[in-house]
């Protein structure tokens, strides 16, 4: 059972923009637990998923052909009907993440937690976004490119991807601000600079 008190803090976010590291940072901060892919191992566990399989699936909304099969011709493909589904999972990760939260408080990163926790009365919903050459040199500094172009490669085709996972699955816009309760530029601050304000705002909104 959601208790008032609670603090559901999710934290939505452009690739290579630090949401990631900001979420674990923040939830040390605060004394709470924090759920980034933990979060498929859990589905995995509980609904007996192969975790390499789901974790290939995260965040990608259907395929557009799929999609085609359902609404012109009312049938869909073979995965859509199979344990491992889009849908399925999604389900299957709605229903873990409405447990994680009932435990109580924590930060969660992605997933479209805020809005299935959108009814929550103490959701703080939080996007990072960055501009893509800042974000483009983070991943150059990770070693997951070896140059701009690639980095910004890898960064488009990654937003893509939770931007359709996040719109086909809430029917709400990713990114744009209405959504969020506060979106930050990353690029403006340091991280501990960026834990701070937010926790600052959380705690506001006691």
């Amino acid at each position: 059972m959601n208790k008032p008190t609670d603090k559901i803090i999710v934290i939505g976010r452009q690739y290579g923009g630090t949401g990631r590291k900001t979420g674990r940072a923040l939830a040390e901060k605060l004394g709470i637990p924090y759920y980034d892919k933990e979060i498929i191992n859990k589905v995995a566990a509980k609904y007996g998923y192969d975790p390499d399989i789901l974790h290939r699936a995260d965040e990608k909304k259907p395929s557009p052909f799929r999609s085609m099969l359902l609404g012109k011709y009312g049938v869909m493909d073979m995965y859509a009907t199979s344990p491992l589904s889009r849908e399925s999972l999604y389900e299957a990760q709605t229903n873990v993440i409405r447990q994680i939260c009932n435990e109580g408080s924590c930060v969660i990163v992605g997933r479209t937690a805020d809005y299935i926790m959108r009814d929550h009365p103490g959701l703080a919903s939080i996007f990072i976004h960055a501009p893509k050459e800042w974000r483009a040199q983070n991943l150059i500094g990770r070693g997951e490119a070896e140059t701009v172009s690639e980095a910004i490669a890898k960064i488009k085709k990654a937003d893509s991807d939770r931007e359709g996972y996040y719109n086909y699955f809430t029917g709400r816009k990713w990114g744009v601000a209405d959504n969020y309760h506060l979106t930050i530029d990353a690029s403006l601050f340091d991280q501990e600079e960026m834990v701070n304000i937010i926790a600052a705002i959380i705690d506001k909104r006691k």
